[in-house]
């Protein structure tokens, strides 16, 4: 007597439109881990506001110490001095992070706080944020 099957031999494995669907969702899961990600060196908004951050440092050292400080921008970082015996120190050098086009120039803060006004603007391909250093010592963050 020969035994019959009762149940038709089933193939095993994954269809076509599952493997399709499992790629998609690693698809979207890659994608939002890319854009999670933060730019190299930190955003220009960043940058800008550490700038920032340091320059009012500079004033408020000027102010405390009642001496006369000093800010160089130039296209590699920028310096910070201060007058000491009628002479520039250098208090501190800060480069920008690679791949920061910069346009500035000089600012003295005096004992006071007051500055001569700076504007200076950072750039990373087309994003631009800036740096106004105004007269009355103030400094904001442009976007």
């Amino acid at each position: 007597m020969q035994l019959m099957a009762t149940h038709p031999e089933q193939e095993r494995g994954f269809t076509l439109v599952e493997m399709m669907v499992v790629i998609v969702i690693f698809a979207l899961a890659a994608t939002a881990v890319v854009l999670a990600m933060p730019e190299t060196g930190g955003s220009l908004q960043s940058e800008a506001e550490r700038f920032a951050a340091r320059a009012k440092a500079a004033r408020d050292g000027a102010i405390i110490e009642s001496r006369a400080a000093a800010l160089d921008v130039t296209a590699a970082g920028y310096d910070v001095s201060r007058r000491v015996d009628g002479e520039w120190q250098p208090a501190g050098a800060y480069e920008w992070v690679q791949g920061t086009a910069v346009e500035g120039g000089r600012t003295r803060f005096d004992s006071t706080g007051l500055a001569e006004p700076l504007y200076v603007t950072l750039r990373r391909g087309e994003r631009r944020v800036a740096v106004e250093i105004r007269s009355d010592g103030t400094i904001h963050v442009r976007r």
